[in-house]
């Protein structure tokens, strides 16, 4: 018996030295809030990526939506047809007036032969000179109303050419505002229409911030929506607006894009310009350390003691494995580099 309680203490000795070597936690991987105060440093100001030359169609005339060729997304070419309007009232007005024309124009002959006629016989004095002349007033009328009616036939003809929408220039339809079958009315928006090749990102400036003669290379536009290759474009020209805004104080820069950006008008954007003498520090962390769910953008900050804490932070630019933080952390703090096992202690 006292042999098998002194087996039992013996195993139950071992078990608690080793126990606290399999339940010790694994130490928790760090790295310092790094700060730089470089002149190369950057400020960051946000965007919009907006389309140059974007274009809402309306209609000219009242009708009915008959044929719609194109949706929204569609890319067209210069002059193709995106839909048409009931034109049949259009084109027998249009028919009508050929035809008034057509019968001004026999009217007009008959009375150019009268008009003939009526100067032999004046020159052989057998009719006076106001029979004549009402002669050559009949004549004068009658091509008067050639003419008048030959202008309304023409617009007639053009009014009729509205019952037909064309793209004015090749581009993408980025809004469908009416449905097969709606009424179309003068002035009511039918469609928009942006040209993909002609972009360019416009960002607000404080009136403190000088940028004269900024060259371009010195500019850097950042789309986080987009990838990785085409995150970071720098711009094709730069334009300063010369109006400051009175209720921000703020003033517009333009940058041009190059055709092939495959940005879309609307496309959030980070303007970065190079910081002005007397900036502040920027902090940067490992890009492994960053904890992205949904809106939300946050650090596992480890404190002396190894307890770590989530905090929200606000992300700059991206580049060789390190982000900017832009708020939220200080310099000389450590982070989580792997946040999944930090987020158990």
């Amino acid at each position: 018996m006292f042999q098998h309680r002194l087996r039992h203490a013996l195993l139950l000795a071992v078990t608690l030295q080793l126990l606290p070597v399999w339940a010790q936690p694994a130490k928790l991987a760090t790295a310092a809030v790094s700060s730089s105060a470089s002149s190369a440093q950057r400020s960051a100001y946000e965007g919009r990526v907006e389309a140059v030359r974007q274009t809402t169609i309306a209609a000219q005339v009242a009708g009915t939506v008959v044929a719609l060729s194109v949706k929204a997304g569609d890319r067209v070419q210069a002059q193709q047809i995106l839909l048409r309007i009931d034109a049949r009232s259009a084109n027998q007005s249009s028919a009508a007036s050929q035809a008034q024309v057509s019968a001004l124009r026999a009217s007009l002959a008959l009375a150019s032969k009268d008009l003939e006629r009526q100067r032999l016989l004046y020159q052989q004095k057998f009719i006076s000179l106001a029979a004549f002349e009402r002669a050559q007033a009949q004549f004068q009328v009658t091509a008067s109303q050639l003419d008048a009616q030959i202008a309304q036939a023409g617009a007639a003809q053009t009014e009729s050419g509205f019952f037909i929408v064309r793209a004015p220039y090749a581009g993408v339809i980025s809004a469908l505002s009416v449905e097969l079958g709606d009424m179309a009315m003068p002035g009511r928006p039918l469609l928009t229409l942006y040209d993909p090749s002609s972009l360019r990102v416009s960002a607000a400036l404080p009136q403190s911030r000088s940028i004269t003669d900024m060259p371009a290379a010195d500019i850097k536009i950042e789309l986080p929506a987009m990838s990785a290759e085409q995150r970071w474009l720098t711009p094709s020209s730069v334009q300063i607006l010369p109006v400051i805004d009175s209720a921000s104080h703020t003033r517009e820069m333009r940058l041009g894009l190059a055709p092939n950006s495959n940005a879309t008008p609307g496309t959030f954007a980070r303007v970065w310009l190079p910081t002005q003498s007397g900036g502040q520090p920027q902090f940067f962390v490992p890009s492994s350390a960053v904890v992205q769910r949904g809106e939300l953008r946050a650090v596992y900050v480890v404190n002396p003691e190894g307890k770590a804490q989530l905090r929200q932070v606000r992300l700059g630019r991206e580049a060789d494995g390190q982000i900017e933080i832009l708020a939220g952390v200080a310099a000389g703090e450590r982070v989580a580099l792997e946040p999944q096992e930090a987020a158990r202690l």
